[in-house]
């Protein structure tokens, strides 16, 4: 079995070589006007403490949309957590540093519901079954598709691919 580190590396050098191929393949389109909507799929979670209960396949479809022009977003996502239990997420967010480079960082902040039973407690203040919860990011994007890592606090990281439309 791998431990954390080397499978880090994996799914990061795998992540990487990905967006670089889409990069090289896709052409600019520089007369594009700036999307609304963005759609997010996360494919992976790495838990940084090995448990076999933990399921590592989340199936995230994640819904943004953001006015013309603004570094913010609303948005929605739905999930497996790591209990297999159907969850969303409704959230608003800024990104920074979009505009100047292909890099930037993104920060989520909303509602966490779906963690129940023997479940419930492992995500903090989730009293009557939906929590506050923060998620930063990091990500690359370019001519609208993005790879993204969620750091999801101290449980593991997500890995994520999305595009704009």
């Amino acid at each position: 079995m791998l431990s954390f580190r080397q499978a880090l590396s994996k799914h990061l050098l795998l992540t990487t070589m990905c967006l670089l191929s889409a990069a090289v393949a896709l052409p600019a389109h520089a007369d594009i006007p700036e999307p609304a909507w963005s759609m997010t799929l996360g494919h992976r979670v790495m838990h940084y403490r090995e448990d076999p209960e933990h399921h590592e396949r989340p199936g995230l479809v994640a819904l943004d949309y953001s006015p013309a022009d603004a570094e913010w977003f609303v948005g929605g996502a739905t999930f497996l957590n790591s209990f297999r239990q159907r969850s969303t997420y409704a959230y608003a967010g800024k990104r920074y540093g979009a505009n100047q480079s292909p890099f930037y960082l993104q920060l989520t902040a909303g509602l966490l519901s779906g963690y129940r039973g023997e479940h419930r407690d492992k995500i903090p203040l989730n009293r009557f079954g939906v929590a506050p919860a923060v998620i930063p990011s990091v990500g690359f994007e370019h001519n609208g598709y993005r790879g993204e890592v969620f750091v999801l606090g101290n449980s593991g990281l997500l890995f994520g691919w999305g595009v704009d439309f």
